[in-house]
């Protein structure tokens, strides 16, 4: 039998006890069977006794790295036999290196961040924070009060490596809900909108949040051709490659665009591209809508220089 694992992710402090005690008191979880909680790092918030026994909670700590390991976790298994797992997953550890049982299917994985100190982790920890944001489907940036300005900066880091994500802002009065409009570094206005490379990779991350911010608007900016085999006739993808991390850790960042000439174009040419914004229900977007382009005008160009063929968030 197939155990449901949900890893909750994070470092010290960040808020990961919080959000589990919170999660066990919601009547969404009063449901049968036990549930396993591994904890494998002890903050300054404990969990309360008389609420994992109210809902047939057990709990056991793993405290050293070398001790998570699916033989271990196995262990836990045959001794509680619960029917779901919840980890709460040390931000120290290095998140590549996890091995689960087989029998053990992550269905959801969320990372906690203290937004207050999220300057620090993302500048001196980069990589281990990337490993746990990148395959997060939630994301929860806690005690944001009075980091407002701040907030636009933290959602394009995170969403430098992982699109996807949900991310959640949160201060001592809830969520916040906040539209960042303003810190877009280029002009809505404009016609065509003008995308420098940093603005480039600005407009991805928001166009996949935001698509009607977009729908009907012109933007224009130098990308690099990618012919993907499996994209439909018609179209190709332009963009950039993008440092998400550091250097070994690049992606590449583009819509796809339809083109009527995509004989004249090559893999890995670089174009001077204006493109008309449409928004479309696509596979590659699961079921939602998301940003398709429309070649307005198309030319070969000169590649940047170097130093700025690659973008950066930071």
């Amino acid at each position: 039998m197939m155990r449901p694992v949900y890893v909750i992710t994070g470092f010290l402090d960040s808020g990961k006890t919080e959000f589990i005690n919170y999660t066990l008191a919601q009547p969404y979880f009063q449901i049968k069977g036990k549930t396993l909680l591994v904890v494998c790092e002890e903050g300054e918030v404990e969990y309360d006794p008389k609420l994992l026994d109210a809902n047939d909670v057990m709990m056991e700590v793993i405290d050293d790295e070398s001790d998570f390991t699916p033989d271990r976790l196995s262990e836990l298994d045959k001794k509680h036999r619960p029917e779901r797992v919840i980890i709460e997953f040390n931000g120290m550890w290095n998140y590549r290196n996890v091995k689960l049982p087989w029998y053990w299917n992550i269905e959801q994985q969320i990372t906690t961040i203290d937004a207050s100190t999220f300057p620090v982790y993302y500048t001196n920890m980069k990589s281990l924070l990337t490993e746990m944001l990148r395959k997060s489907e939630l994301i929860i940036f806690n005690r944001c009060d009075g980091l407002n300005e701040e907030l636009g900066s933290y959602k394009r880091n995170v969403k430098a490596v992982n699109q996807r994500a949900e991310i959640v802002f949160e201060d001592k009065d809830g969520e916040i809900n906040q539209i960042f409009e303003e810190d877009l570094p280029f002009d809505l206005k404009s016609d065509p909108i003008e995308l420098d490379g940093y603005g480039y990779g600005i407009f991805f991350i928001d166009a996949m949040d935001n698509p009607e911010r977009y729908r009907g608007k012109n933007i224009r900016f130098t990308a690099q051709v990618m012919k993907p085999e499996e994209v439909e006739a018609g179209y190709f993808v332009p963009g950039r490659m993008a440092m998400t991390c550091c250097a070994e850790d690049m992606t590449f960042l583009g819509y796809l665009c339809r083109y009527d000439k995509l004989d004249e174009i090559n893999n890995k040419d670089w174009i001077d591209l204006t493109a008309r914004v449409d928004v479309a229900r696509l596979p590659e977007y699961e079921g939602n809508e998301g940003p398709v382009l429309t070649a307005i005008n198309l030319k070969q160009t000169k590649p940047p220089a170097p130093r700025d063929q690659v973008i950066s968030f930071n």
